[in-house]
């Protein structure tokens, strides 16, 4: 199996020394920035960056980028990370998530207003880690994805439990929700990375990326299983979340097109038989097309681009490790 970590290493090994050398000084920063704002928020701040992830949006900040650039870019790194991470606590507030990776959430542990509390400080301080850097483009674009994130959850909301929502629909949200904050990414690489004039082009190559890793998450919310994703199986049909699985699988069974998901899927078991039943439908591989075709329309836009061969290549890995995930 190809696993998260091995795509990390292929793309880290692309990106050489430099690119290790960056995520470091990262981790260092991201650290720094959550500390000194109480015991107990700092506490679940701190808990928050710990756990992990694969710091894929920093990673795009850096390929995007002409080498080191002006300097800046371990702050716009940073400030990426802490956006995406706000954004994981308020949706466990709103989802009443237990689990997120594997163990327990703020939410969890701290409850809902600790929890609401450590988005927000990680949201301002996002903010303000790319403020301090003086570009006003930066910050338009982290404004940007931030709105789009915020009205993507919007539309989440508005759709919940409604079994009907159409493709055309779920691919906006998937834009919003997290095609938005990868463009932004690749973004802040181009414009603190000496390239300005790639921001466009590069955006673009985000986006697609974006879009192919939230349709393989989909997928994998279905497929499992919960020691791999961190979340139990079919998270999303209990928060009344419709995806490309299901959306795909209705129209070849009509007992799921009839599902009444407020009605029949009330706990984890009930859950879990939905998902066997969207599975059985053989809607799964289709999903992961769709997101291949995502992955192509990356790598065609990339084609366009004149990075240097080693960021070109750790990119591609980047696209091709977004689909690895479901092997």
């Amino acid at each position: 199996m190809n696993t998260p970590q091995a795509q990390l290493g292929d793309v880290l090994a692309a990106g050489g020394e430099e690119l290790t050398g960056l995520l470091a000084r990262t981790e260092e920063r991201l650290a720094e920035v959550v500390a000194g704002h109480g015991d107990a928020l700092g506490r679940h701040a701190a808990g928050t960056l710990a756990a992990g992830g694969k710091r894929l949006r920093p990673v795009l900040v850096f390929l995007c980028a002409d080498g080191e650039g002006d300097g800046r870019l371990v702050a716009a790194a940073a400030s990426v990370e802490l956006l995406h991470m706000a954004t994981l606590v308020h949706d466990d507030v709103l989802d009443g998530a237990a689990l997120r990776r594997g163990r327990p959430t703020v939410f969890a542990s701290g409850g809902r207003l600790a929890a609401t509390a450590t988005g927000d400080l990680l949201f301002s301080r996002a903010f303000a880690e790319l403020a301090a850097t003086g570009s006003g483009d930066a910050v338009r674009a982290l404004s940007r994805a931030s709105s789009s994130l915020a009205r993507g959850e919007l539309v989440q909301r508005a759709d919940a439990f409604d079994i009907q929502v159409t493709p055309e629909r779920y691919l906006e949200r998937c834009r919003l929700k997290t095609a938005s904050l990868f463009e932004a990414s690749c973004r802040l690489g181009a414009l603190f990375g000496g390239r300005p004039e790639l921001a466009d082009p590069l955006g673009r190559v985000g986006e697609q990326i974006g879009l192919a890793f939230q349709m393989l998450d989909d997928v994998l919310d279905v497929s499992g299983p919960s020691e791999r994703t961190g979340k139990p199986r079919g998270a999303d049909l209990l928060d009344g979340t419709v995806t490309l699985p299901l959306i795909l699988a209705r129209e070849r069974d009509a007992v799921l097109a009839s599902l009444d998901l407020r009605r029949e899927v009330r706990d984890a078991r009930a859950a879990a038989a939905v998902c066997d039943r969207v599975a059985a439908t053989g809607v799964l591989d289709d999903a992961r097309r769709e997101a291949l075709t995502h992955v192509a329309g990356a790598k065609a836009a990339l084609a366009e681009v004149a990075l240097p061969d080693d960021r070109r290549r750790a990119l591609d890995l980047v696209a091709d490790g977004v689909v690895g995930r479901y092997a």
